[in-house]
């Protein structure tokens, strides 16, 4: 998948972007860099209390920022029929405020080819929040996002913008002794 090279140099140098996911249309950026994630705050709307998802292309990333998680993690992935968002507790390295005020985050392993080329090219996790202004429905497609959010983001990312995206991920929460709650079926 060939990303503009713009927009990596964005994403490199700490700024936002607006992408397609795995799932619905995204606002990202680097899921280290507390300026970046700040920044999509005040592009949402969104009050700080909130956490982000972010993405990862693999077990080996998630294993740098979350130091130990249960190994029915790897089952859930396997298994998941739809894209699958784990909230794994005691994160570090990431940026304060991609955490929940317990210390854990949600992360999903994604497949999808324009999130894998974005997420290689910065060599770490990307963050994934809808591409909405706080409270309102997320959009489906490109044409029904806000143009606040088009205008407030560094970067643009043109690819399958004629494209349905409406399939919110599943999230469950695990904990150290393998507790699964689901928080969004």
């Amino acid at each position: 998948m060939q990303i503009d090279p713009t927009i990596i140099e964005a994403l490199k140098a700490g700024k936002t972007i607006l992408y397609p996911s795995d799932t619905i249309w995204g606002i990202g950026c680097d899921s280290t860099n507390e300026e970046a994630c700040r920044k999509i705050l005040e592009i949402k709307e969104r009050p700080a209390t909130k956490s982000f998802i972010l993405l990862a292309d693999s077990f080996q990333m998630i294993e740098k920022y979350i130091p130990e998680f249960p190994d029915v993690c790897y089952d859930l992935v396997d298994l998941s029929d739809r894209p699958l968002t784990i909230i794994y507790p005691n994160a570090q390295g990431l940026a304060p405020s991609v955490l929940a005020e317990d210390g854990s985050v949600g992360i999903r392993l994604t497949k999808d080819p324009v999130c894998l080329a974005l997420i290689r090219s910065i060599r770490k996790p990307l963050v994934s929040t809808s591409a909405n202004i706080s409270g309102q429905p997320f959009p489906t497609n490109f044409s029904n996002i806000d143009p606040k959010i088009k205008e407030r983001v560094d970067g643009i990312v043109e690819l399958r913008t004629n494209d349905q995206l409406s399939t919110p991920s599943q999230v469950i929460k695990i904990g150290l002794d393998s507790s699964i709650q689901v928080i969004r079926s």
